[in-house]
């Protein structure tokens, strides 16, 4: 049981990143939450009975967690990181590709848990079915919730001041 948990972790696992990514601003608080997500998978694996895939099972248990582990982390007091901007007049491809990354994830964050996490069930590909069936809501529903939130985290990245 330990191992076959352990391999779907593991070929799954970028889920888990992308999730921690999306909801903590900094790198320990991300490893934190990454590590709460693998417990919280490992004390729920017991009740896994593989009537869906284990990435759908795993991507409701992670989504739980974060969200519990969001609003906990609201009352913690914040700590900043200082991240220097380096100005440089010509941008290489992973440069720009770095940077559009980082005004989406800026973007991102000031999205509430549950805009959080319908970005992150489209960008995984998911449909607007299974994201209604991750989310517990109409399909209808995920549908107009999502276009609502891309154009809110468009907005938002145009008022940073980045240009498409």
């Amino acid at each position: 049981m330990e191992q076959d948990f352990l391999k779907q972790i593991e070929l799954h696992k970028a889920i888990l990143f992308k999730l921690s990514k999306l909801y903590m601003d900094n790198e320990v608080d991300r490893e934190d939450l990454f590590q709460e997500m693998v417990f919280q998978l490992w004390r729920s694996y017991p009740s896994f009975q593989g009537k869906s895939l284990f990435s759908t099972w795993m991507y409701r248990v992670a989504l739980n967690t974060s969200l519990v582990y969001v609003k906990k982390d609201k009352c913690r007091p914040k700590v900043e990181e200082l991240t220097d901007r380096l100005d440089a007049v010509v941008y290489s491809d992973h440069q720009q590709k770095e940077e559009q990354l980082a005004y989406f994830y800026t973007a991102v964050k000031s999205l509430n848990e549950i805009e959080k996490a319908l970005i992150f069930l489209f960008l995984e590909g998911q449909s607007h079915r299974e994201i209604a069936m991750q989310l517990g809501i109409s399909e209808g529903n995920a549908r107009v919730k999502l276009n609502r939130t891309k154009d809110k985290l468009q907005d938002i990245i145009k008022k940073q001041g980045y240009e498409f």
